[in-house]
């Protein structure tokens, strides 16, 4: 009996060591948020268009990621700028509060400090941009902008082709011919297919 109670023990063990060789700990998420802290910082900043919102998004983030995240150590990375996009959308709630006004000299203090074409993103509003960062810049399907933000996939389309029009500095319609029904360019796009 005492043979069957000590493999059983030593076999809780094994499992205990292998999930934390899986999973990330909190050490893996403090070494992350150090290693990529720039990377990190500036998508917070991108998404709020402020440096104390940035913080508080940067650090909330990394909380919860130590504290609370039971992770795949390969998905670590990842988890952790999501988690930044979440944290940024809990402080901010682009959608319900997108109309609410935002500092326009701190989104101009903060467009001046980056690369002429990272500055457009200021121009564009809360929302807009929250998507444009999400779908362009972070490779996330509408869908899951969509379902992390709590917008319809419609609304975060429409949102994301102005915000492209805005990005490109052009203010015309961006959508192929294809897109637009009964057009020209659409009859056209559909005979160049033969």
């Amino acid at each position: 009996m005492k043979n069957t109670a000590y493999n059983v023990n030593v076999s809780q063990d094994n499992a205990q060591v292998q999930r934390s060789q899986t999973y990330a700990s909190a050490q893996d998420f403090c070494a992350i948020f150090r290693d990529d802290a720039d990377s990190l910082y500036s998508l917070a900043l991108a998404l709020t268009g402020s440096h104390e919102a940035a913080n508080k998004v940067f650090l909330a983030a990394l909380d919860d990621c130590r504290d609370g995240s039971v992770v795949f150590q390969e998905w670590a990375r990842p988890w952790s700028r999501r988690t930044v996009i979440k944290s940024a959308i809990g402080l901010l709630d682009p959608v319900r509060s997108d109309a609410g006004p935002e500092s326009k000299s701190e989104l101009e203090a903060v467009a001046s400090q980056m690369h002429p074409a990272a500055s457009r993103l200021f121009h564009l509003s809360r929302f807009e941009r929250f998507v444009f960062v999400m779908s362009v810049l972070e490779g996330y399907t509408v869908r899951e902008c969509a379902a992390l933000l709590g917008a319809g996939p419609r609304e975060v389309e429409q949102a994301r082709v102005h915000a492209l029009q805005q990005a490109s500095g052009k203010n015309q319609n961006i959508l192929p011919g294809s897109y637009v029904n009964n057009s020209l360019g659409a009859v056209n796009s559909i005979l160049s297919l033969h």
